[in-house]
Protein backbone atom coordinates (compact mmCIF):
# COMPACT_ATOMS: atom_id res chain seq x y z
CA UNK A 1 0.00 0.00 0.00
CA UNK A 2 2.80 2.11 0.68
CA UNK A 3 4.19 1.80 -2.70
CA UNK A 4 1.22 2.66 -4.22
CA UNK A 5 0.85 5.39 -2.30
CA UNK A 6 4.32 6.85 -3.06
CA UNK A 7 3.38 6.47 -6.76
CA UNK A 8 0.13 8.67 -6.36
CA UNK A 9 2.27 11.43 -5.45
CA UNK A 10 5.33 11.47 -7.41
CA UNK A 11 4.01 14.62 -9.35
CA UNK A 12 3.36 15.66 -6.46
CA UNK A 13 6.90 15.50 -4.92
CA UNK A 14 8.43 16.82 -8.09
CA UNK A 15 6.31 19.94 -7.83
CA UNK A 16 7.22 20.19 -4.52
CA UNK A 17 11.45 20.06 -4.98
CA UNK A 18 10.74 22.56 -7.94
CA UNK A 19 9.95 24.99 -5.62
CA UNK A 20 13.29 24.34 -4.13
CA UNK A 21 14.97 24.90 -7.66
CA UNK A 22 13.33 28.32 -7.35
CA UNK A 23 14.16 28.63 -3.76
CA UNK A 24 18.15 28.32 -5.66
CA UNK A 25 17.76 30.68 -7.53
CA UNK A 26 15.85 33.19 -5.02
CA UNK A 27 18.56 32.63 -1.84
CA UNK A 28 21.30 33.66 -4.54
CA UNK A 29 20.43 35.85 -7.75
CA UNK A 30 20.51 39.43 -5.62
CA UNK A 31 24.54 38.09 -5.13
CA UNK A 32 25.01 38.22 -8.51
CA UNK A 33 23.19 41.71 -9.71
CA UNK A 34 24.84 43.66 -6.57
CA UNK A 35 26.34 46.64 -8.85
CA UNK A 36 22.68 46.90 -11.27
CA UNK A 37 20.62 47.29 -8.43
CA UNK A 38 22.72 49.10 -6.57
CA UNK A 39 22.73 51.87 -9.39
CA UNK A 40 19.22 51.96 -9.50
CA UNK A 41 18.91 52.05 -5.53
CA UNK A 42 21.04 55.76 -6.06
CA UNK A 43 24.50 54.06 -4.35
CA UNK A 44 27.49 56.34 -4.59
CA UNK A 45 30.06 55.40 -7.79
CA UNK A 46 33.64 55.66 -6.83
CA UNK A 47 36.56 57.69 -9.11
CA UNK A 48 37.48 54.41 -10.36
CA UNK A 49 33.79 53.05 -11.19
CA UNK A 50 33.14 50.65 -8.29
CA UNK A 51 29.78 50.97 -6.89
CA UNK A 52 29.68 50.38 -3.17
CA UNK A 53 27.08 47.67 -3.09
CA UNK A 54 26.46 47.85 0.40
CA UNK A 55 22.95 48.47 0.53
CA UNK A 56 22.39 45.44 -1.57
CA UNK A 57 24.06 42.83 1.13
CA UNK A 58 21.65 44.95 3.78
CA UNK A 59 18.90 43.86 1.13
CA UNK A 60 19.99 40.07 0.97
CA UNK A 61 20.30 40.04 4.67
CA UNK A 62 16.52 40.86 5.17
CA UNK A 63 15.94 37.06 3.68
CA UNK A 64 17.27 36.15 7.03
CA UNK A 65 15.12 38.32 9.50
CA UNK A 66 11.60 37.33 6.92
CA UNK A 67 12.56 33.92 7.93
CA UNK A 68 13.16 34.60 11.40
CA UNK A 69 9.80 36.46 11.66
CA UNK A 70 8.17 33.65 10.19
CA UNK A 71 9.42 30.21 11.14
CA UNK A 72 7.87 30.52 14.46
CA UNK A 73 4.26 30.57 12.90
CA UNK A 74 5.27 28.45 9.71
CA UNK A 75 5.36 25.33 11.51
CA UNK A 76 2.02 25.29 13.27
CA UNK A 77 0.65 26.59 10.78
CA UNK A 78 1.68 23.50 8.70
CA UNK A 79 0.72 21.08 11.21
CA UNK A 80 -2.25 22.60 11.98
CA UNK A 81 -4.24 23.64 8.99
CA UNK A 82 -2.34 21.62 6.18
CA UNK A 83 1.30 21.06 4.44
CA UNK A 84 -0.48 22.50 1.08
CA UNK A 85 -1.63 25.93 2.94
CA UNK A 86 1.88 26.34 4.07
CA UNK A 87 3.03 25.44 0.36
CA UNK A 88 1.07 28.06 -1.23
CA UNK A 89 2.11 30.38 1.02
CA UNK A 90 5.64 30.26 0.01
CA UNK A 91 4.67 30.10 -3.24
CA UNK A 92 2.76 33.54 -3.32
CA UNK A 93 4.95 35.20 -1.36
CA UNK A 94 8.33 34.06 -3.48
CA UNK A 95 5.97 35.52 -6.33
CA UNK A 96 5.64 38.59 -4.47
CA UNK A 97 9.45 38.79 -3.80
CA UNK A 98 10.38 38.13 -7.13
CA UNK A 99 8.08 40.60 -8.72
CA UNK A 100 8.87 43.18 -6.17
CA UNK A 101 12.17 42.68 -5.91
CA UNK A 102 12.81 43.24 -9.65
CA UNK A 103 11.04 46.55 -9.80
CA UNK A 104 12.07 48.28 -6.32
CA UNK A 105 12.81 51.85 -7.15
CA UNK A 106 14.88 52.09 -3.89
CA UNK A 107 16.82 49.93 -0.96
CA UNK A 108 13.70 50.70 1.59
CA UNK A 109 11.05 48.75 -0.59
CA UNK A 110 13.36 46.10 -1.77
CA UNK A 111 13.91 45.67 1.81
CA UNK A 112 10.58 45.06 2.83
CA UNK A 113 10.10 42.48 -0.10
CA UNK A 114 13.48 40.66 0.82
CA UNK A 115 11.28 40.30 4.11
CA UNK A 116 8.42 38.72 1.76
CA UNK A 117 11.53 36.61 0.37
CA UNK A 118 12.48 35.09 4.08
CA UNK A 119 8.53 34.54 4.86
CA UNK A 120 8.68 32.53 1.44
CA UNK A 121 11.56 30.74 2.39
CA UNK A 122 9.68 29.72 5.96
CA UNK A 123 6.35 28.39 4.99
CA UNK A 124 8.05 26.18 1.99
CA UNK A 125 10.43 24.65 4.63
CA UNK A 126 7.52 24.22 6.67
CA UNK A 127 5.71 22.19 3.57
CA UNK A 128 7.74 20.56 1.21
CA UNK A 129 10.06 18.63 3.70
CA UNK A 130 7.81 17.74 6.12
CA UNK A 131 5.22 16.37 2.79
CA UNK A 132 8.19 14.70 0.54
CA UNK A 133 9.46 12.89 4.49
CA UNK A 134 5.70 11.70 4.10
CA UNK A 135 5.59 10.90 0.48
CA UNK A 136 8.35 8.77 0.58
CA UNK A 137 8.22 6.87 3.60
CA UNK A 138 10.68 4.47 3.54
CA UNK A 139 13.49 7.22 3.02
CA UNK A 140 12.67 10.25 4.20
CA UNK A 141 16.60 11.13 5.10
CA UNK A 142 16.77 10.74 1.07
CA UNK A 143 13.53 12.79 0.42
CA UNK A 144 14.93 15.59 2.08
CA UNK A 145 17.96 15.48 0.70
CA UNK A 146 16.76 16.39 -2.68
CA UNK A 147 15.29 19.83 -1.13
CA UNK A 148 18.95 21.17 -1.09
CA UNK A 149 20.11 18.92 -4.27
CA UNK A 150 17.24 20.63 -6.01
CA UNK A 151 18.33 23.69 -4.84
CA UNK A 152 22.35 22.96 -5.91
CA UNK A 153 20.80 22.58 -9.68
CA UNK A 154 19.66 25.51 -9.64
CA UNK A 155 22.50 27.63 -8.31
CA UNK A 156 24.79 25.81 -10.64
CA UNK A 157 22.64 26.80 -13.31
CA UNK A 158 21.99 30.29 -12.74
CA UNK A 159 25.25 31.55 -13.92
CA UNK A 160 24.30 30.12 -17.32
CA UNK A 161 20.64 31.98 -17.58
CA UNK A 162 22.81 35.33 -16.16
CA UNK A 163 25.31 34.99 -19.54
CA UNK A 164 22.48 34.00 -21.97
CA UNK A 165 20.39 36.68 -20.58
CA UNK A 166 23.32 39.03 -21.10
CA UNK A 167 23.76 37.63 -24.64
CA UNK A 168 20.82 38.44 -25.79
CA UNK A 169 21.20 41.81 -24.59
CA UNK A 170 18.06 41.52 -22.01
CA UNK A 171 17.23 43.09 -18.84
CA UNK A 172 19.25 42.20 -15.25
CA UNK A 173 14.64 41.99 -14.53
CA UNK A 174 14.35 38.89 -16.89
CA UNK A 175 15.40 36.10 -14.74
CA UNK A 176 13.38 37.67 -11.63
CA UNK A 177 10.40 37.64 -13.85
CA UNK A 178 10.77 34.32 -15.69
CA UNK A 179 11.45 32.69 -11.96
CA UNK A 180 8.20 34.62 -10.55
CA UNK A 181 6.28 33.33 -13.31
CA UNK A 182 7.07 29.64 -12.94
CA UNK A 183 6.93 29.20 -9.40
CA UNK A 184 3.14 30.73 -9.67
CA UNK A 185 2.65 28.36 -12.64
CA UNK A 186 3.99 25.51 -10.30
CA UNK A 187 1.77 26.92 -7.35
CA UNK A 188 -1.24 26.24 -8.93
CA UNK A 189 -0.13 22.64 -10.09
CA UNK A 190 0.47 22.46 -6.32
CA UNK A 191 -2.82 23.14 -5.51
CA UNK A 192 -4.89 21.19 -7.75
CA UNK A 193 -2.43 17.90 -7.07
CA UNK A 194 -3.18 15.52 -3.74
CA UNK A 195 -1.48 15.48 -0.35
CA UNK A 196 -0.73 12.21 1.59
CA UNK A 197 -2.90 12.04 4.88
CA UNK A 198 -1.10 12.65 7.77
CA UNK A 199 -1.70 10.27 10.17
CA UNK A 200 -2.52 11.20 13.44
CA UNK A 201 -0.80 8.81 17.03
CA UNK A 202 -2.62 8.61 19.84
CA UNK A 203 0.19 8.85 22.32
CA UNK A 204 0.48 12.49 19.93
CA UNK A 205 -0.44 14.39 23.37
CA UNK A 206 3.20 13.21 24.66
CA UNK A 207 4.67 15.00 22.40
CA UNK A 208 3.68 18.43 24.34
CA UNK A 209 6.75 17.60 26.46
CA UNK A 210 8.15 20.67 27.74
CA UNK A 211 11.72 20.80 25.94
CA UNK A 212 14.40 21.36 28.17
CA UNK A 213 17.71 22.58 26.28
CA UNK A 214 21.30 21.53 27.54
CA UNK A 215 24.52 23.34 27.27
CA UNK A 216 24.79 20.67 24.84
CA UNK A 217 21.62 20.67 22.98
CA UNK A 218 22.52 24.52 23.32
CA UNK A 219 26.23 24.13 21.41
CA UNK A 220 24.25 21.74 18.67
CA UNK A 221 21.42 24.35 18.38
CA UNK A 222 24.69 27.08 17.61
CA UNK A 223 25.77 25.10 14.78
CA UNK A 224 22.63 25.71 12.75
CA UNK A 225 24.16 29.84 13.19
CA UNK A 226 27.52 28.82 12.37
CA UNK A 227 27.29 26.61 9.59
CA UNK A 228 24.99 28.94 7.59
CA UNK A 229 27.44 32.10 8.42
CA UNK A 230 30.37 30.02 6.63
CA UNK A 231 28.13 29.14 3.26
CA UNK A 232 25.82 32.48 3.07
CA UNK A 233 28.93 34.42 3.60
CA UNK A 234 31.07 33.07 0.90
CA UNK A 235 27.31 32.96 -1.43
CA UNK A 236 26.99 36.48 -1.32
CA UNK A 237 30.42 37.90 -0.98
CA UNK A 238 32.36 35.89 -3.45
CA UNK A 239 31.71 38.18 -6.27
CA UNK A 240 33.61 41.14 -4.86
CA UNK A 241 36.52 38.51 -3.89
CA UNK A 242 37.20 37.21 -7.26
CA UNK A 243 36.62 41.23 -9.14
CA UNK A 244 39.55 41.50 -6.43
CA UNK A 245 41.68 39.27 -7.28
CA UNK A 246 41.62 39.91 -11.03
CA UNK A 247 38.64 37.11 -12.14
CA UNK A 248 36.48 38.61 -15.42
CA UNK A 249 33.88 36.52 -14.84
CA UNK A 250 33.44 35.94 -11.22
CA UNK A 251 29.64 34.28 -11.95
CA UNK A 252 31.81 31.15 -12.69
CA UNK A 253 32.70 30.81 -8.52
CA UNK A 254 29.20 30.31 -8.78
CA UNK A 255 29.12 27.48 -10.80
CA UNK A 256 31.68 25.49 -8.87
CA UNK A 257 29.87 26.36 -5.69
CA UNK A 258 27.08 24.85 -6.39
CA UNK A 259 29.04 21.39 -8.41
CA UNK A 260 30.77 21.13 -4.89
CA UNK A 261 27.45 21.59 -2.74
CA UNK A 262 25.73 19.22 -5.26
CA UNK A 263 28.57 16.84 -4.83
CA UNK A 264 28.56 16.51 -1.16
CA UNK A 265 24.87 15.62 -0.94
CA UNK A 266 25.53 12.99 -2.91
CA UNK A 267 28.89 12.10 -1.13
CA UNK A 268 27.49 12.65 2.56
CA UNK A 269 24.73 10.46 1.80
CA UNK A 270 26.50 7.42 0.96
CA UNK A 271 29.35 8.31 3.86
CA UNK A 272 26.55 8.03 6.15
CA UNK A 273 24.90 5.30 4.87
CA UNK A 274 28.59 3.63 5.71
CA UNK A 275 28.78 4.42 9.12
CA UNK A 276 30.44 7.86 9.56
CA UNK A 277 28.82 9.54 11.89
CA UNK A 278 26.47 12.83 11.39
CA UNK A 279 28.58 14.82 14.30
CA UNK A 280 31.99 13.51 13.24
CA UNK A 281 30.96 15.34 9.55
CA UNK A 282 30.43 18.33 11.45
CA UNK A 283 34.01 18.72 12.71
CA UNK A 284 35.72 17.53 9.26
CA UNK A 285 33.35 19.81 7.05
CA UNK A 286 34.04 23.07 8.70
CA UNK A 287 37.79 22.32 9.29
CA UNK A 288 37.89 21.47 5.79
CA UNK A 289 36.20 24.74 5.58
CA UNK A 290 38.74 27.02 7.24
CA UNK A 291 41.47 25.67 5.78
CA UNK A 292 40.33 26.71 2.18
CA UNK A 293 39.28 29.81 3.08
CA UNK A 294 42.51 30.80 4.82
CA UNK A 295 44.30 29.40 1.21
CA UNK A 296 41.65 32.12 0.04
CA UNK A 297 43.08 34.76 1.88
CA UNK A 298 46.73 33.81 1.19
CA UNK A 299 46.72 32.87 -2.41
CA UNK A 300 45.33 36.21 -4.36
CA UNK A 301 45.11 34.49 -7.79
CA UNK A 302 41.58 34.35 -9.68
CA UNK A 303 42.21 30.55 -9.67
CA UNK A 304 41.74 30.10 -6.15
CA UNK A 305 38.71 31.61 -5.99
CA UNK A 306 37.00 28.69 -8.09
CA UNK A 307 38.69 26.01 -6.51
CA UNK A 308 37.58 28.15 -3.02
CA UNK A 309 33.93 28.12 -4.42
CA UNK A 310 33.94 23.82 -5.27
CA UNK A 311 34.97 23.23 -1.72
CA UNK A 312 33.01 26.01 0.39
CA UNK A 313 30.08 24.68 -1.48
CA UNK A 314 31.12 20.93 -0.47
CA UNK A 315 32.57 21.47 3.09
CA UNK A 316 30.24 24.84 3.83
CA UNK A 317 26.87 24.15 2.07
CA UNK A 318 27.30 20.52 1.42
CA UNK A 319 24.42 19.53 4.20
CA UNK A 320 26.18 20.99 7.06
CA UNK A 321 22.71 22.43 8.30
CA UNK A 322 20.77 19.64 7.97
CA UNK A 323 23.01 17.41 9.66
CA UNK A 324 22.87 19.67 12.58
CA UNK A 325 19.28 19.60 12.55
CA UNK A 326 19.08 16.18 12.46
CA UNK A 327 22.13 16.03 15.29
CA UNK A 328 19.96 18.86 17.34
CA UNK A 329 16.45 16.17 17.05
CA UNK A 330 18.35 13.33 18.01
CA UNK A 331 18.01 15.51 22.17
CA UNK A 332 14.53 15.69 21.52
CA UNK A 333 12.87 12.45 20.19
CA UNK A 334 9.80 13.68 21.30
CA UNK A 335 9.92 17.36 19.87
CA UNK A 336 11.77 17.00 16.37
CA UNK A 337 9.67 19.53 15.08
CA UNK A 338 10.59 22.29 17.18
CA UNK A 339 14.48 21.12 17.57
CA UNK A 340 14.38 21.72 13.67
CA UNK A 341 12.60 25.27 14.83
CA UNK A 342 15.65 25.78 16.89
CA UNK A 343 18.19 24.73 14.49
CA UNK A 344 16.49 27.17 11.70
CA UNK A 345 15.58 30.00 14.15
CA UNK A 346 19.65 29.43 14.98
CA UNK A 347 20.27 29.80 10.94
CA UNK A 348 18.14 32.83 10.10
CA UNK A 349 19.66 34.84 12.92
CA UNK A 350 23.09 34.16 11.48
CA UNK A 351 21.47 34.90 7.60
CA UNK A 352 20.44 38.67 9.08
CA UNK A 353 23.12 39.74 11.29
CA UNK A 354 26.41 38.25 9.58
CA UNK A 355 25.09 39.30 6.32
CA UNK A 356 24.79 42.88 7.87
CA UNK A 357 27.88 42.98 9.64
CA UNK A 358 29.60 41.81 5.61
CA UNK A 359 27.21 44.63 4.54
CA UNK A 360 29.12 46.70 7.15
CA UNK A 361 32.36 45.73 6.66
CA UNK A 362 32.02 46.04 2.78
CA UNK A 363 30.76 49.70 3.37
CA UNK A 364 34.02 50.70 5.49
CA UNK A 365 36.36 48.17 4.12
CA UNK A 366 37.39 49.92 0.77
CA UNK A 367 39.53 47.39 -1.47
CA UNK A 368 40.35 45.36 1.77
CA UNK A 369 36.54 44.41 2.56
CA UNK A 370 36.92 41.04 0.74
CA UNK A 371 39.84 39.80 2.37
CA UNK A 372 38.35 40.97 5.74
CA UNK A 373 35.22 39.13 5.02
CA UNK A 374 37.54 35.83 4.54
CA UNK A 375 38.71 36.62 8.04
CA UNK A 376 35.31 36.94 9.79
CA UNK A 377 33.93 33.35 7.91
CA UNK A 378 37.24 31.58 9.29
CA UNK A 379 36.71 33.14 12.86
CA UNK A 380 32.53 31.91 12.95
CA UNK A 381 33.54 28.62 11.29
CA UNK A 382 36.26 28.01 13.99
CA UNK A 383 33.23 28.32 16.67
CA UNK A 384 31.29 25.85 14.74
CA UNK A 385 34.41 23.44 14.90
CA UNK A 386 34.27 23.77 18.67
CA UNK A 387 30.74 23.91 19.28
CA UNK A 388 30.85 19.98 17.45
CA UNK A 389 33.81 19.31 19.32
CA UNK A 390 31.81 19.87 22.21
CA UNK A 391 28.60 18.39 21.43
CA UNK A 392 30.63 14.81 20.17
CA UNK A 393 32.64 14.87 23.92
CA UNK A 394 29.60 15.16 25.49
CA UNK A 395 26.79 13.55 23.76
CA UNK A 396 25.52 10.25 25.45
Amino acid sequence: MKQNSKKNYVITSLALYFTYFIHGIGASILGQYKPQFAKVWGATVGSDGTVDVSMVVSVIAALGLGRLISLPFSGPISDKFGRKLSGMIGVICYVIFFFGIAFSPSMGIAYAFAIVGGIANSFLDTCVSPTCMEIYVNNPSIANLFTKFSMCISQFLLPFFIGMVAAANMSYRTIFLVAGIAILIDGVLILLLPFPAREKKSGEKQEKSKVKLTKVSLAAVLIGFTSSSTFMLWLNCNQELGRAYGMTDSSAIQSFYALGTATAVLATAFFIKKGLKEIDILILYPAISTVMLGLCFLIQAPWICLIGGFVIGYAGAGGVLQLATSTTATFFPENKGTATSMVMIASSIANYTIISLASYITKTGGAAAPRMILLLNMGVTIVGILLALYVKKNKK
